[in-house]
């Protein structure tokens, strides 16, 4: 194709503006046959809290021939693209004579490696998140440096976990050592952030009117749309079509709660909170959002915290109505137990989803799965005994052909920190590091 498209092309329309996937005519000829490390490559940083029981989640084999535990199953259909990582530690969420606070500290520390001060004031201090270093070289690439999503809203201030600020527990993303990047929860906020014109004053009113005459967001920009069509070849036309379809269901998906949840009014016109009752069905509609940006190239760095550290959220949907915080204190009890190992997976389920979605979207070169890296996990391996190391660490993708240890199970001395995959993540994205909190090198044999 002769026509070369920008690579920051819009689809605008009243108060709207939709970025474009990558497509093949956006790429010179000669860059179609481009080496893997040339590739976009997203990175993502999934949590959940309270631990694992871990009895279900470690495989009994080394390698590629480990049988997926029971916890691990519904990974089955993306296991060619997962490693499953024993052995690492961030040593710095131990105590280290600070006493009670393992949940803070072990959100605090999971992005970071570097133990937080202990205060609910406003003096909060810890270290910059991996997530952060990254936007920080490459967020410029794209309109969001970074995207922090969440399920479970958090106060930024107050005491939540013996004398540590709730800062700690309910942020997992830090801009600097002392700057939390707070988590967005609503998905319907996240996609008016995404497909405004970037003035608030305007998106606030075209928000409305589409909410009055209902309106899509497509709705606005058929024109734009019809007329790149013309410039595109088949198979791009093919991939508009499937991206602007992605949006479509999104957007009525979400339009479906708002309309169930609306309970704001302002200027005559009622707001919607867009968060579905159905936490499943939140946890999926934030991982929609993530990929939805990643799709559009809108970020290509991205956290989520299922919900936040020490969360006692009940589970009910899945016959397990105490408190998750609860029941991750098991002492053993093989009741409690059995209902982590159900929460557990329930996790794994809403994870498996958004790979398989990944896995699903073809780009330029692979799926978006294989032009990624996903880390999913917490900072603490057993709710009952709050121990950081040995802990619950997934990575999924392939990082655009940097990541050759797909689909094994890998074991690590105890000790070894966790921090050392994040350099090494960061490397294969083009942000080397020679250290980040407690790393003491590459994580060997992955890169």
């Amino acid at each position: 194709m002769s026509y070369l498209i920008p690579r920051r092309t819009f689809l605008k329309g009243l108060g709207t503006a939709i970025a474009l996937p990558m497509l093949e005519g956006m790429l010179p000829m000669t860059a179609m046959a481009m080496s893997p490390k040339a590739r976009t490559v997203r990175m993502a940083f999934i949590s959940v809290p309270n631990g694992i029981n871990m009895a279900n989640w470690t495989p009994e084999l080394e390698g590629a021939g480990y049988v997926l535990p029971y916890t691990l199953e519904p990974l089955h259909n993306v296991r060619k693209s997962l490693s499953i990582l024993t052995g690492l530690t961030q040593q710095n969420a131990f105590a280290l004579g600070d006493g009670p606070g393992d949940h803070a500290r072990s959100a605090a520390t999971w992005l970071t490696g570097v133990h937080p001060k202990k205060t609910s004031g406003a003096d909060i201090n810890v270290g910059i998140s991996v997530d952060q270093v990254a936007a920080k070289h490459i967020g410029t690439q794209t309109p969001f440096p970074s995207l922090e999503l969440g399920c479970e809203r958090g106060a930024q201030a107050g005491d939540c976990d013996s004398g540590y600020s709730c800062a700690y527990s309910s942020t997992i993303s830090w801009k600097t050592s002392t700057t939390p990047m707070a988590k967005e929860v609503n998905p319907r906020l996240v996609f008016e952030r995404f497909f405004g014109n970037g003035d608030p004053k305007e998106s606030t009113e075209s928000r409305f009117r589409r909410a009055r005459y209902n309106h899509s967001v497509l709705d606005f920009v058929l024109e734009d749309a019809s007329q790149l069509k013309g410039q595109l070849g088949g198979r791009d036309r093919m991939k508009l079509d499937e991206y602007l379809t992605s949006v479509r269901e999104i957007e009525e998906r979400v339009a479906k709660f708002d309309h169930a949840n609306a309970d704001v009014a302002q200027g005559g016109v009622r707001i919607p909170t867009g968060i579905p009752k159905d936490y499943a069905e939140h946890i999926r509609l934030m991982a929609d959002m993530m990929v939805l940006a990643f799709h559009g190239d809108l970020t290509r760095i991205s956290t989520c915290m299922y919900a936040n550290e020490g969360s006692n959220r009940s589970y009910r949907q899945i016959g397990v109505p105490e408190g998750h915080h609860d029941v991750s204190h098991h002492g053993n009890d093989p009741k409690k137990l059995e209902k982590k190992r159900q929460i557990d997976r329930f996790h794994i389920e809403q994870f498996a989803y958004m790979l398989e979605k990944m896995q699903s979207i073809k780009e330029v070169d692979g799926t978006m799965l294989d032009n990624s890296l996903v880390v999913y996990g917490g900072g603490i391996s057993d709710g009952n005994r709050h121990n950081h190391d040995d802990l619950p660490v997934l990575l999924a993708g392939r990082g655009g052909g940097s990541y050759k240890a797909t689909g094994q199970h890998k074991t690590y001395k105890d000790g070894t920190p966790l921090n050392n995959l994040f350099v090494s993540m960061l490397d294969s994205v083009g942000v080397p590091t020679e250290a980040l909190g407690d790393s003491t090198g590459k994580l060997q044999g992955l890169f």
